[in-house]
């Protein structure tokens, strides 16, 4: 350790807490200073080492720094191209959405138009839905309990928990928590039913909506899969009825599910996809890809200073034909498999785990109470659990203490998530498995927790 590093550390955190906004939120569960990366790996100024499976929220399929996506962002800064030209065609841009092309699925890429906009997430959702609305001169959109789609206005209405005249939120398809009792197929199916009966207009003064926006796997909703069958009657309903499908692919996309775009497992041809974080190789960009007879927008109907940063483009062509041509979404579903298998066990072991799911390299391992008290009732599998958030941060920190970086989502903020890498090795996955299960039993003896039965919240 560098002479003088704990001290640039922790006056680095000082300036940061006096000067930066209360709003800010990783660094409140994390207080490290990053100035190295590769691959999994962060060193911090205080020179103490870090698996990173937070992974920039998801936007780093490839890890830190890969060589591949330097070298892209080099021969750009090499070329002498400029590096912002407003939305006209470049090289770069060619490259991008020919690679980008390349990688949708059958049905949309014959027929696929991108829509450049600022480069957050939530800037793609915002044109997702103005989009649609102008396509069918509609205003209201459908969109799912526990689905998070983003910050700015638009994406807040159609995120779970926002009430707006706009936006009907019909129930998301998960177990457990389903808010009709009945887990499985049963309670995937009384949901899409609940779907329907709005598209058909049976609540009063609701119309067609402009469309019908997903997750295919909840991210900060807790890493919760939608199931396929459900998502397949989605896809019938809104075709039935002319309504766009527009799948948010933000978190999911790039081979993080364990398929290169998550709406493939179910083998759904959505009308708008929505996408950001890792198609930029680790720099911002989003876009918005949709059915080419969507395309009612007039000129600059969605001007942005920023519709896609040269670099970021570079960077994520690389990254793109980096996990096509190396079959990393495979890799994915098979080492993730292998990971919620290992990670199952935690639920076995501690009570306090209620739950591990997710698909591919997305996972979450939820925490819950195990003393409820006698006003909670557990259903016939004993699983019942209220949500238990303490647990969860205690975790993180205990993760952090051994090196590991994890973050939190879930409605309730109880459920531990993992993003590494797509690059991730065995022997990586493994040290992650053995620093998250020591932490979580360091967690479980310090709250007396018991290694009981499985609980769910």
């Amino acid at each position: 350790m560098a002479t003088g590093a704990p001290s640039t550390h922790e006056g680095i955190l000082r300036r940061q807490s006096a000067r930066e906004s209360a709003a800010r939120t990783y660094a409140r569960a994390l207080p490290i200073v990053p100035v190295r990366a590769r691959g999994l790996t962060i060193e911090g100024a205080d020179g103490r080492r870090y698996l990173d499976c937070l992974s920039g929220a998801g936007t780093l399929a490839l890890g830190h720094n890969h060589p591949v996506v330097l070298e892209a962002i080099r021969r750009v800064l090499d070329s002498g191209a400029p590096m912002n030209v407003l939305d006209l065609a470049t090289p770069v841009k060619d490259a991008f959405v020919t690679e980008l092309f390349r990688t949708l699925p059958p049905g949309l890429a014959d027929r696929a138009r991108v829509r450049f906009c600022g480069p957050a997430g939530s800037a793609a959702v915002e044109s997702a839905c103005d989009l649609v609305r102008a396509a069918t001169g509609r205003t209201g959109l459908i969109a799912f309990t526990g689905d998070g789609h983003g910050r700015t206005t638009g994406p807040l209405e159609a995120s779970a928990g926002e009430r707006d005249g706009r936006v009907a939120h019909p129930p998301s398809p998960q177990d457990p928590r389903c808010p009709f009792d009945v887990a499985g197929e049963g309670g995937a199916d009384l949901a899409a039913g609940w779907t329907e009966s709005l598209l058909d207009g049976l609540r009063p003064g609701m119309p067609l909506p402009a469309g019908v926006i997903v997750e295919p796997v909840q991210g900060e909703g807790g890493v919760i899969p939608v199931s396929d069958a459900w998502l397949r009657r989605m896809r019938q309903l809104t075709a039935d009825r002319s309504v766009p499908l527009i799948a948010d692919e933000i978190e999911t996309g790039v081979g993080r599910t364990g398929a290169f775009w998550a709406v493939e497992h179910s083998g759904v041809t959505p009308d708008v996809m929505v996408l950001s974080k890792a198609i930029g190789g680790s720099l911002p960009l989003a876009v918005v890809v949709y059915r080419d007879d969507l395309d009612a927008g007039t000129p600059g109907a969605d001007a942005d200073t920023f519709p896609g940063n040269q670099l970021a483009m570079a960077a994520g062509t690389a990254t793109l034909a980096h996990v096509r041509e190396n079959h990393l979404a495979q890799r994915a579903a098979d080492l993730g498999t292998r990971m919620l298998s290992r990670l199952q066990g935690l639920v076995d072991d501690y009570a306090c785990v209620g739950d591990v799911q997710g698909r591919g390299l997305m996972i979450g391992v939820q925490l819950v109470d195990d003393d409820p008290g006698p006003s909670v009732t557990p259903d016939s599998a004993g699983r019942l659990r209220p949500a238990a958030p303490e647990l969860a941060a205690a975790v993180q920190r205990e993760c952090l203490r051994r090196g590991l970086i994890v973050g939190l989502g879930g409605r309730h903020a109880n459920v531990v998530r993992l993003l590494p890498p797509l690059t991730i090795t065995d022997e990586q996955a493994a040290a992650v498995l053995d620093r998250l299960a020591d932490a979580v039993g360091a967690v479980a003896r310090r709250h007396g927790v018991p290694a009981d039965a499985p609980c769910a919240p």
